[in-house]
């Protein structure tokens, strides 16, 4: 099916990004996911999902090329850059891309095209949208008392040792 994404940019990065995800089932131990992190028509880094093959449930695509783009630029926020991924994220990859402060994201097949071929993150989505109490996939505990203030104590230190004024988030 032909995509006429609106930046005529799109379409080649969005090629590439695919590209990783096809080449990654010719290596033992990869899935069919590719991603790329691309700042100012510059790619600045690549990944393919390294799952099975680092025995790294973190190790998805996206999150490996935000991991070679910030060894390349030096740094872990990336405004301005773009995320193409051959699929759209999962849930961890997303909140990643939020995290490195990516400014756009451009994926081809959708989570239910993931879910169709056995993979769970649309499932993962739907956990998500339930409260805590209700989720199955994990149970979820937060404590109070000493051990949530010993924890809350440590934030407050990072907190007032940055060199500028940290704003609450809430």
């Amino acid at each position: 099916m032909p995509f006429s994404p609106e930046i005529p940019a799109d379409h080649a990065f969005l090629t590439q990004a695919i590209e990783l995800s096809r080449h990654a089932l010719e290596d033992e131990g990869k899935t069919p996911f590719g991603a790329l992190v691309v700042i100012d028509g510059e790619v600045v880094g690549t990944g393919t999902s390294s799952v099975i093959e680092l025995r790294d449930p973190t190790a998805h695509a996206e999150v490996m090329a935000l991991r070679a783009a910030g060894s390349k630029l030096g740094r872990h926020l990336m405004e301005g850059a773009v995320m193409y991924a051959s699929s759209e994220p999962c849930p961890m990859c997303l909140v990643a891309c939020y995290w490195a402060r990516i400014s756009r994201l451009v994926y081809a097949a959708t989570r239910q095209d993931s879910a169709v071929n056995g993979f769970e993150d649309l499932r993962f989505y739907r956990e998500l949208t339930v409260p805590n109490a209700e989720r199955t996939l994990l149970e979820e505990t937060a404590v109070d008392g000493e051990a949530r203030e010993i924890a809350a104590a440590a934030l407050a230190s990072w907190a007032d040792k940055m060199p500028f004024p940290v704003e609450p988030k809430l």
